[in-house]
């Protein structure tokens, strides 16, 4: 009898990949491997016909999917995960240990004001644990478990009340507020004491150059205040008072910007009408006007070091050491020697007003030496403790702004629930890899928050959010949770999942109307695979219904030939695909998630086009969107694959630390995911991919090892080893396979006729040493713009051929020439020696999309074809064209293929009939074009 499954081999299994569970660093061992996949097998959601194999149960052969594979796992070694989690750090207050964040999307100067930071820390977790499944290389394992335990601090550093950093300081100790914490300092309202003359006096450290960041503030609002800022507009210190807001205030600037990371001594001395600002002891400014003393602004009730009474000026970032308020000017002298001296070590002493000294190393207060009792307190911006559960690198703040949200401005709410979905994602992953329970309760706790704040919204709150462009924007989060929830169980995961309905789109899709022109088209794409899964939970079919409906507007309906979609990140009306080409087409995040979709789909339902376009855009875009080349900083993942003439990829895009980069690492380390699929019954093992690969079948104690260079190599062999055992192999004849596709088992070929776009079945009894062959001989092809026939892209069996030429304008191409009986036009293209899948064409080089280089490309033409050629004779008639772009040698080859020479000549001779009718071609030019037809020689 198998033992209890553990939870995350429900996970797994609910994931897409029932598999043996791995070795964990909580768990010491597990019972026969054999008993746990059967087990594991029935955590299957019911409504799957098939199911998938864990990545540890399929290894990658070499070539190229490894080759890809080989640069991101080195990258994933590499990079110093300090950085990633510096963001978490510096919102909880924690030391940050010297990391520097990644910048780009992942820090405060990036786009937005890193307001989508924490997202790349997801993608890279998830990267982490397909990389051990994969690999079972430990490094990736510590690394996870390190993240893992490095939020864990964080999440229980955001319930509790801020806590001091203790730094070195210039003397002693001293208080750092790491940038990004949110932290400050608050005074009590007596602490200027109503004094009509003093001095301010402090030690800084400033560690970022933002201007307007305050040393101090001590006001009521924005019209009565007094404070020092470490940069005004030109970058130096400022000093000002006022009782009339901004308009009023009398100033003290300064001449040069403050050292970052050096400690600095500001001194503010006022007395009869003079102000005098001082920087280590030198009199830098002095205002004989300064007529306002805190004795002018009363008691104020904000009092606070390091924040501004104005909301939208930054929080100070640096350390603070010896604040000291006396009641009185100090001399000159006497702030010279606070340079070399604590207070309490000079003449002068200890502000008689209040005097901290920063020296506390522990705890979220501070000490007043001066001897009224002044004691401060430690706080954040946003209030706090955050509630149970919360996880993020940034505040609630995001969440709690959507709430009342009803436009996108992504500098104030950038997709904080999407964010959140790439946290929990990540946590999931690195539980289903290693089992560390931390990442479980981390992946419950956020959903326990987010349940315990949505649940309490109005439907049509929820509806309005999720209805926002960017800001509202969730990504697979629904599906993320529908996982958590088969290993909880908890009746709120799954209320939770169901508060993201989008309804308007469900229920458009559900009626298959068409309402994509216009939206955002990566944030709805992973939606719908999340709306499988609550089907999967909840039974209720206008979940399925909807995706499967969903799918169908994107492909072909605004899908390019890599498999992409969407330019400039947006969907057009359909079918418009060459009115979309830009530089901006493709973004690689669609592609990512439109492969999620597909194989979720086919877990239902069997249909072969869904394992056609996973071919299509896995060997063409998801390949190509990776370059080939090493780097330890990054990913080197493209964002947008323009598809205009003389493109060059950017494989470091924007600022850094995209979305695109985050789904980039993650394709690299699942290329195998989706190779081999088993009937849920264990009848049938589906070999979806022709990729070199070993399958693990343990259930059935079958190994299958899959020899190929494909698609360099034109067919596949596939091994079997281990136990004998009785299956179906279904063998997927892609849609392509127009040249025939011819299966052996042990030399033998197998009856029967595959048809393209279909599964070929072979039944028996298999046992070790079973060979079985597969061939299918690549046809070249175009395929046209759905609303311009003449713009073309060039296919030869899956893989795209682009051509490499730097020219602007779209390059002009015929291929009919030499167009073989099949209809196959490779016989236009010359091979390149010692390049595979290279070929030239009218002197111009065409390669793989696949191929990762920073080539100028042309992934489109225009199809020239200006006179009527048949096997190289030219009829010497110009070859005549439609109003809609179809040209007569068009409508002829549409025939194709020919089973001989007489079937191609006898379209010839209908179709120049029927255009000599419509007035499209004279009948001297129709009797020229059949008589070269019937002359010339054709290649099958």
């Amino acid at each position: 009898m198998a033992p209890p499954l553990s939870r995350r081999s429900l996970l797994r299994a609910a994931t897409l990949a029932a598999a043996v569970p791995s070795l964990s660093r909580t768990t010491p061992g597990r019972a026969e491997a054999a008993a746990a996949v059967t087990a594991a097998a029935a955590g299957v959601p019911s409504a799957w016909t098939v199911r998938p194999f864990g990545l540890e149960d399929v290894s990658l052969g070499q070539g190229v999917f490894a080759d890809k594979r080989k640069l991101m796992l080195d990258h994933a070694r590499g990079y110093d995960v300090n950085r990633l989690l510096q963001v978490f750090r510096a919102n909880a207050g924690l030391s940050t240990g010297g990391a520097v964040a990644p910048g780009g999307w992942e820090g405060l100067d990036g786009e937005a004001n890193g307001n989508l930071r924490g997202h790349y820390t997801g993608h890279f977790l998830t990267m982490l644990a397909q990389a051990y499944r994969g690999t079972k290389e430990q490094v990736f394992a510590d690394r996870i478990g390190s993240m893992v335990g490095a939020l864990t601090e964080v999440r229980a550093a955001l319930r509790r009340e801020p806590e001091v950093l203790s730094v070195a300081g210039r003397f002693g100790a001293a208080a750092d507020q790491v940038r990004g914490s949110y932290q400050y300092v608050d005074l009590p309202a007596a602490v200027l004491g109503g004094a009509p003359a003093i001095t301010l006096s402090v030690w800084v450290r400033p560690t970022h150059d933002a201007n307007w960041t305050r040393v101090f503030d001590f006001g009521n609002d924005t019209s009565r205040y007094l404070y020092l800022a470490a940069r005004n507009q030109a970058g130096a210190p400022r000093f000002a008072v006022t009782t009339s807001g901004a308009g009023g205030e009398q100033g003290l600037n300064g001449t040069a910007a403050l050292p970052l990371n050096q400690w600095s001594h500001l001194a503010v001395t006022i007395a009869d009408g003079t102000g005098t600002l001082y920087v280590n002891g030198t009199a830098v400014a002095r205002n004989t006007a300064m007529s306002l003393t805190p004795a002018a602004l009363g008691t104020l009730r904000n009092n606070w070091l390091g924040r501004s009474n104005y909301s939208a000026d930054p929080v100070f970032a640096g350390a603070f050491e010896e604040f000291n308020v006396f009641s009185r000017a100090l001399t000159a002298a006497e702030i010279t020697e606070l340079q070399s001296h604590r207070a309490a070590d000079t003449a002068t002493g200890r502000g008689d007003l209040a005097s901290y000294a920063f020296d506390e190393t522990a705890g979220g207060t501070f000490a007043d030496a001066s001897g009224r009792g002044l004691t401060a307190v430690l706080r954040r911006t946003w209030g706090g403790p955050s509630h149970p559960g919360f996880l993020a690198a940034y505040p609630e703040t995001q969440f709690i702004d959507l709430e009342s949200r009803t436009s996108s401005d992504y500098t104030k709410v950038w997709a904080p629930y999407y964010t959140a979905h790439k946290i929990l994602r990540g946590l999931l992953d690195a539980y289903t890899a290693t089992d560390d329970d931390r990442a479980l309760d981390l992946a419950s706790g956020m959903c326990d928050w987010m349940y315990s704040r949505l649940s309490k919204l109005p439907a049509a709150t929820l509806q309005r959010m999720w209805g926002i462009f960017s800001s509202g924007e969730f990504g697979g989060i629904v599906e993320a949770i529908c996982d958590l929830h088969t290993i909880t169980g908890k009746a709120e995961h799954l209320a939770l999942a169901r508060l993201f309905d989008l309804d308007r789109l469900i229920d458009a899709c559900a009626a298959n109307t068409d309402i994509l022109d216009g939206l955002h088209a990566n944030q709805h794409i992973p939606i719908f695979t999340g709306y499988v899964r609550l089907y999967d939970e909840t039974g209720e079919a206008r979940y399925l219904t909807s995706a499967r409906n969903f799918w169908d507007m994107v492909v072909p309906h605004r899908m390019y030939g890599i498999g992409g979609t969407s330019t400039a990140e947006f969907w057009k009306a359909r079918d418009v695909i060459a009115g979309t080409l830009s530089a901006t087409t493709a973004e690689t995040c669609c592609a990512y998630n439109m492969l999620k979709l597909s194989r979720t789909l086919f877990f239902h339902e069997q249909d072969p086009k869904y394992m056609d376009y996973y071919e299509r855009a896995l060997y063409n875009q998801v390949l190509g969107s990776k370059q080939d080349k090493p780097d330890a900083e990054k990913p080197l993942v493209t964002y947008f694959i323009g598809l205009t003439p003389g493109h060059v990829r950017d494989y470091t895009p924007k600022q850094g630390t995209t979305c695109c980069e985050g789904t980039g690492m993650e394709s690299a380390t699942k290329y195998q995911d989706s190779v081999y699929f088993a009937k849920s019954d264990g009848s049938a093992l589906y070999v979806n991919l022709y990729s070199p690969s070993t399958l693990t079948w343990a259930e059935k104690g079958v190994t299958v090892t899959q020899t190929t260079r494909f698609p360099q190599e034109q067919g596949s062999t596939l091994t079997f080893g281990g136990a004998r055992a009785s299956f179906t192999l279904r063998l997927r004849v892609p849609s392509w396979a127009t040249a025939g596709f011819r299966v052996t088992v042990n030399g033998r070929a197998v009856p029967g006729t595959p048809k393209p776009g279909s599964y070929f079945d072979v039944s028996r009894s298999w046992r070790a040493g079973d060979t079985v062959r597969i061939a299918m001989p690549f046809r070249t092809r175009v395929e046209k713009a759905l609303d311009d026939a003449s713009l073309q892209t060039l296919f030869h069996g899956p893989v795209n051929l682009v051509a490499r030429d730097a020219a602007a304008d779209y390059l002009k191409v015929g291929l009919y020439r030499g167009a073989g009986l099949s209809g196959d036009l490779t016989s236009a293209l010359t091979p390149v020696p010692g390049k595979p899948l290279h070929f030239r064409l009218d002197g111009t080089e065409w390669a793989p999309f696949a191929e990762g280089t920073e080539d100028p490309t042309h992934a489109y033409f225009r199809r020239t074809e200006p006179s009527v050629v048949f096997g190289g004779r030219d009829a010497g008639v110009a070859n005549p064209a439609q109003s809609g772009g179809t040209t007569l040698l068009d409508e002829i080859w549409a025939g194709a293929p020919f089973r001989n020479k007489g079937a191609l000549v006898a379209r010839v001779r209908t179709t120049v009939d029927a255009w000599v009718s419509a007035g499209l071609l004279s009948r001297v030019d129709a009797d020229k074009v059949l008589a070269t037809a019937e002359a010339a020689s054709y290649r099958p």
